[in-house]
């Protein structure tokens, strides 16, 4: 495949936000108008500062694939992670010419490797059933669901996986 993973450095920052925001766009449309997103916008902070993490995956010089985590902050009340270290998987996003090749479980388990290192004890996510193959995908991973929102739209599904 010709892929390497690795983590984002301060130069990475521009590239990064354009195929994040741009897989942003063709994922979830109507997000588009609320602008970037807050971690996104302060991502040094976030995720090279502020103990998250966030991993690329290029082949041929480009970037085809990425993935981060963050801080869980707390923000869904019918979680309760207090008292465990707990993070927040985002921003997985994998070019189509790039999907069914196993380089998502290859990222993932990457940045697994580097929650355990920093003592992580609780990995968190939330996904969508409308995203082909998402829930099962995280399944696969060793997420378990544990929680499923009553939302029309959303749907929203809180997995996790304790390390």
């Amino acid at each position: 495949m010709g892929v390497s993973i690795r983590a984002v450095k301060a130069a990475d920052i521009p590239e990064v936000l354009s195929f994040a925001l741009q897989a942003r766009d063709e994922l979830f449309p109507t997000l588009s108008a609320t602008g970037i997103p807050d971690d996104l916008a302060q991502f040094e902070a976030v995720y090279l500062q502020g103990g998250g993490q966030f991993l690329i995956a290029r082949a041929d010089g480009q970037i085809v694939a990425a993935v981060g985590y963050r801080p869980y902050d707390g923000r869904f009340p019918q979680l309760d992670y207090q008292g465990c270290k707990t993070v927040e998987v985002v921003r997985l996003y994998v070019r189509p010419a790039f999907r069914r090749l196993g380089l998502a479980g290859q990222l993932y388990r990457s940045l697994e490797a580097l929650a355990r290192d920093a003592g992580v004890a609780v990995v968190y996510l939330h996904t969508h059933p409308f995203l082909p193959g998402a829930i099962d995908f995280w399944r696969r991973q060793g997420f378990e669901v544990v929680d499923v929102e009553a939302d029309p739209v959303w749907h929203t599904t809180h997995m996790h996986r304790l390390l």
